[in-house]
């Protein structure tokens, strides 16, 4: 394995290899099996955009072998920052076939947050759209290889700047010698073949090495918990880059039994529904933001829903009218997924009683999975008792990649995940019920208080901040900013939203609100009462909210 990342146990990995759990694939061979068996099946739909199974795999190996005659080599981590296109699917099946690691940024990072990546990987290659809507990848792309002298390729999706390389150029024409030079450099399918990120609970996103084998495995069992087969027509419409829409099931689990992949290209509702009428779409992989207003629209009703089968949820609970709901409006199967890029899936299953499918966050997607609630000493708790989930497992990794201090604090002695997450257990389904970690979840999207509060507390005119989050009805919840100034300052939430922009972070970490405040409450040891600012802001709100009705 790469070198900084922490194995599984021999026992545990030669347990797994031997039940069959972890097959002896990669990432790129699971899904050059299902081509071999469906190589007419349509795999990738976007728009007029439209490939098989075959023209998948002939694609994605085209630009393996670009990647190497570039001088992308296995092993090389690779930075990729690409929206919800056909290309984002080519580029990781081909950096997947040759052995290098994608490490999967999401459009909205800025240069904060690529600066890590970059620095934090190792990367010496970085894939990027030349612009999306207002934004230019290609200066930001310019600054990091002057910053990084290892960056040593800058691939763009469309114009290149200077000194970058068009993805279109390294679709050199099939040559004889191709499969020997691909077959070379076949990984190991213990071997890391995704770095993800983690949620960022503490400063910027940790990375999280995932193998080959664990990650077929992932996208397996959450594909078969989803009832996926060879008539799935799955949407995505969060980023590709998420381990939701990639492997859980995602991307990866539509492929690996033979369905076909259907990328929304926004969000926009008339255009997604129209998109489900027109491809006979079977499952979406949706959240809470997107429920929401899906039910509040008219729109949907306009148009042949008739071939969704489940519509999931991911990133955030979806609370159990609303699953309700979508079942009523849509006649289809809400699916709950609650789990973790560093392993553990839980998944509601389609045929759960509805005190399950509508009240629980779902129970392990493998009989594997290793689960325990805990107190704060680290010991069992009953059944029913609320506490804090660890768990281990055959995809669930056993630490973070070059972070030895990160996995003392987030690994157990003996292996388990703590996954910082407060939750009652009954039997094998867990009901979520809030966190440990001091973490704003943006309608799926965390937000790292510490990060922020960072930043902040460099502007001149702010003497102490704390971050926390605040209730919304869209996206559940926001940042708010809880400011002490210095004495005789007033900052106002414009300065503070363009300081932070000067700092260059992705846009839906920004605060939404401030308060000024004199002072911070405190407990006894002299620890910020974030509980209370939380009571504080979310009465607050609820005052505004009745205001104008009491006016009249």
């Amino acid at each position: 394995m790469l070198d900084h990342c922490v194995p599984w146990p021999p026992e545990a990995a030669q347990r797994y290899s031997a039940s069959g759990l972890w097959e002896g694939l990669t990432i790129a061979e699971a899904v050059e099996r299902t081509a071999a068996a469906f190589p007419d099946k349509l795999a990738l739909v976007q728009g007029t955009q439209r490939f098989t199974y075959r023209q998948l795999v002939e694609h994605s190996r085209r630009l393996a072998v670009g990647f190497l005659d570039l001088g992308v080599r296995p092993r090389d981590r690779v930075v990729v920052q690409l929206p919800n296109t056909p290309a984002f699917v080519f580029v990781y099946l081909a950096l997947a076939r040759i052995g290098a690691i994608p490490v999967m940024a999401l459009r909205a990072h800025r240069h904060a947050e690529v600066r890590h990546f970059i620095s934090a990987s190792g990367a010496n290659a970085y894939v990027i759209a030349d612009r999306v809507n207002d934004f230019d990848y290609r200066t930001m792309a310019a600054e990091m290889k002057a910053a990084f002298p290892a960056l040593r390729h800058v691939v763009v999706v469309g114009e290149p700047g200077p000194g970058q390389v068009a993805l279109d150029a390294l679709l050199a024409p099939p040559a004889p010698g191709d499969a020997a030079r691909l077959a070379a450099v076949r990984p190991a399918p213990g071997e890391v073949a995704t770095m993800l990120l983690s949620g960022g609970t503490t400063s910027l996103s940790k990375l999280i090495p995932r193998t080959h084998d664990d990650y077929v495995l992932n996208a397996r069992l959450c594909g078969k918990a989803a009832g996926f087969d060879a008539s799935t027509v799955f949407m995505a419409i969060l980023p590709l880059g998420h381990n939701y829409n990639l492997a859980s099931p995602g991307i990866l689990g539509s492929f690996y039994y033979g369905g076909t992949v259907v990328l929304a290209k926004g969000t926009d509702i008339a255009e997604i529904f129209a998109t489900v009428a027109r491809e006979r779409v079977t499952v979406i992989a949706a959240a809470v933001p997107l429920i929401v207003a899906w039910l509040a629209s008219d729109e949907p009703a306009r148009h042949d829903t008739s071939s969704l089968r489940v519509i999931q949820n991911g990133g955030a609970r979806l609370a159990p009218e609303l699953r309700a709901r979508l079942r009523e409006r849509f006649g289809c199967m809400p699916q709950e997924i609650y789990g973790t890029a560093e392993g553990l899936i839980n998944m509601t299953r389609l045929d759960d009683p509805d005190e399950l499918l509508l009240e629980s966050s779902g129970a392990p997607v493998c009989d594997e999975d290793e689960i325990m609630v805990v107190d704060d000493a680290g010991n069992p708790v009953p059944d029913g008792e609320p506490g804090e989930l660890v768990t281990r497992g055959p995809y669930t990794i056993r630490g973070y990649y070059d972070a030895p201090a990160r996995n003392a604090e987030a690994f157990t002695p003996d292996g388990f995940y703590r996954m910082g997450d407060i939750v009652r257990k009954r039997g094998r389904h867990v009901y979520t019920e809030g966190r440990r970690k001091d973490l704003i979840n943006r309608g799926g999207e965390k937000i790292s208080c510490e990060e922020v509060e960072d930043m902040i507390v460099t502007h001149p005119k702010v003497k102490a901040v704390t971050l926390v989050a605040m209730p919304d009805p869209v996206f559940g919840e926001k940042a708010c900013a809880f400011v002490i100034p210095h004495e005789g300052e007033r900052l106002s939430f414009d300065e503070l939203v363009a300081h932070l922009r000067a700092q260059r972070i992705a846009s839906f970490k920004l605060p939404e609100r401030l308060e000024l405040v004199e002072a911070f409450p405190l407990s006894p040891v002299g620890k910020i009462l974030k509980r209370e600012l939380r009571e504080r802001i979310a009465l607050r709100l609820q005052r505004e909210a009745q205001a104008p009705a009491a006016t009249h």
